[in-house]
């Protein structure tokens, strides 16, 4: 069965007279990038692939954990006890995924980059290469033991406490598919279809007046019903173990860490999928409800109002109400 989801407010502006789509790609962050956008005839584009490109490199200069040279890169190498001025898009970045560790109670947490490079899933001792093994719970305990990172907003400010490796890759890519979207809105391109790595965000509609429908993703392997999204004003992000993990001695690992007892999440979960106006927001949620699992995830959709969409492995679905409200019934 096909199901529909519609956004709760409409824009009533229409796609430019006689627009047609065009189409923009290339790549960042170790994945690809789309964007589609209406133009009308005419219009000058030729300064538009740069720009988009240009965004993105922006966003790895300043936050990018595989680049050394990178502002989040030489923070992560500071020493202890040092005070640093951030860019402003990184501190802002850093403050909002910190207050998403602070409202699932540590479920998604930037300063937990050091597991994540224990278990083999950052740049360095990868589990795909060879002499990787799991870490001891001794080195797991030792990183859970590090002090979190400290911000002052006066200033953008955030103090290396010692040790800590920031790790924005819940959140990273969601705010660069919302970087996308505000530098086409400053360009004077209101109706687009942004795309980084699997999140999307879209604004207005197409040509035909129809809006950017997207079919939210599937578990691979799982039948379950088909979602499809109006994409419009809103931004869709899912996290889902099946992306990336390792097997050993018969145990799966998945990439996604659960920064509370330092250990890949091993819950019933499959995917979490977010619906969204922000796609850092989507982006950042969907990881911290996969960690807390379907019950716990759930209530905390139901308490701050997300819209969520909860696969477990044996193929059921939950839906959160602000989701369920979207549904065209």
């Amino acid at each position: 069965m096909r199901r529909v989801l519609l956004p709760h407010i409409i824009s009533e502006d229409p796609a430019p007279a006689g627009g047609a789509i065009r189409d923009f790609a290339g790549r960042s962050m170790g994945t690809s990038w789309s964007v589609r956008l209406v133009a009308a005839p005419g219009d000058a584009l030729a300064h538009i692939a740069q720009g988009l490109q240009r965004q993105l490199d922006c966003v790895v200069a300043e936050m990018s954990h595989w680049e050394s040279d990178s502002d989040l890169g030489r923070f992560n190498r500071s020493a202890a006890g040092s005070w640093h001025v951030l860019p402003p898009a990184f501190f802002d970045v850093l403050a909002f995924a910190m207050e998403v560790a602070r409202e699932s109670g540590g479920a998604c947490d930037p300063c937990a980059g050091e597991l994540v490079n224990l278990w083999g899933f950052g740049p360095h001792g990868r589990f795909d290469q060879p002499g990787f093994v799991p870490p001891s719970g001794g080195r797991i305990e030792a990183a859970l033991a590090a002090r979190p990172v400290l911000l002052e907003r006066e200033g953008r400010r955030a103090l290396q406490p010692g040790g800590v490796q920031l790790d924005l890759s819940a959140v990273a890519k969601g705010y660069s598919v919302d970087r996308l979207a505000f530098y086409l809105k400053s360009q004077g391109i209101l109706h687009f279809l942004v795309e980084v790595g699997g999140e999307l965000r879209g604004a207005g509609v197409k040509p035909d007046g129809q809006p950017w429908w997207v079919a939210l993703e599937q578990v691979p392997g799982m039948a379950a019903d088909e979602l499809v999204l109006a994409l419009h004003g809103l931004a869709v992000a899912t996290s889902g173990d099946y992306r990336r993990y390792f097997e050993l001695d018969g145990r799966r690992y998945s990439h996604t860490i659960d920064p509370r007892n330092g250990m890949p999440i091993a819950n019933d979960l499959a995917s979490v999928t977010v619906v969204h106006p922000q796609c850092m927001a989507a982006d950042a949620w969907s990881t911290a409800l996969t960690v807390l699992g379907a019950e716990q995830g759930l209530r905390l959709a139901e308490r701050l109002g997300l819209a969520a969409r909860f696969v477990a492995r044996g193929g059921a679905e939950h839906l959160s109400t602000h989701l369920r409200n979207m549904l065209d019934e």
